[in-house]
């Protein structure tokens, strides 16, 4: 596999990035949602500490993978309406802004409570402004929407990628999956 992107493949860096956010954001977004499950306070504490570095660390990756996008490559679009290559790309770009907007408004409420953020424990970030208790439940929900405004973009970009998949035979998953061998020039399976 090739580390960047060419005009028919995505390169390994690339699926690297989109696999690995995929998975920290999923994982992180049920894992802050099961909180209360928490048997004790001090549970809950070590989960919520833990639940923000992941969140951090989306943040971060999703940084290094814009960083990384602008000078890769990327395949070119496969034929498709405008309506949907349109779609697909106001998808795209709501992942990326959700993927960002997510973890710093979960910062910003870690700010107006007040409570400092580690990072695993090893060292503070600074808040995003001073502690407001009058913005702490406005802030919560802002964090908790954004995610399920995530989970419904996800849902349709999943979709989309099954559509091309199953009904239409493209290679538009297969370019993205880790070991997906594609099509060759003539449109036949390898």
């Amino acid at each position: 596999m090739k580390l960047r992107s060419d005009d028919r493949h995505w390169g390994g860096i690339a699926k690297s990035f989109h696999w690995i956010v995929a998975l920290a954001i999923l994982g992180n977004g049920v894992f802050g949602l099961c909180m209360d499950l928490a048997s004790n306070p001090m549970q809950k504490i070590n989960w919520l500490a833990l639940h923000k570095s992941i969140g951090l660390t989306v943040l971060a990756l999703m940084l290094l993978r814009l960083a990384w996008r602008w000078p890769d490559g990327r395949p070119r679009e496969l034929p498709a309406p405008r309506w949907q290559q349109w779609a697909a790309r106001a998808t795209h770009a709501l992942l990326y802004l959700l993927a960002l907007a997510i973890p710093v408004s979960g910062w910003w409420f870690n700010t107006v409570t007040g409570k400092p953020l580690q990072f695993f424990k090893l060292f503070n970030l600074p808040g995003l402004g001073a502690k407001d208790d009058a913005l702490r439940h406005f802030s919560h929900a802002v964090h908790e929407y954004l995610f399920w405004f995530l989970v419904l973009v996800l849902v349709g970009h999943v979709g989309a990628a099954l559509k091309h998949h199953v009904f239409d035979g493209d290679d538009v998953l297969r370019r993205m999956l880790p070991f997906g061998k594609l099509h060759n020039d003539k449109g036949e399976r390898p």
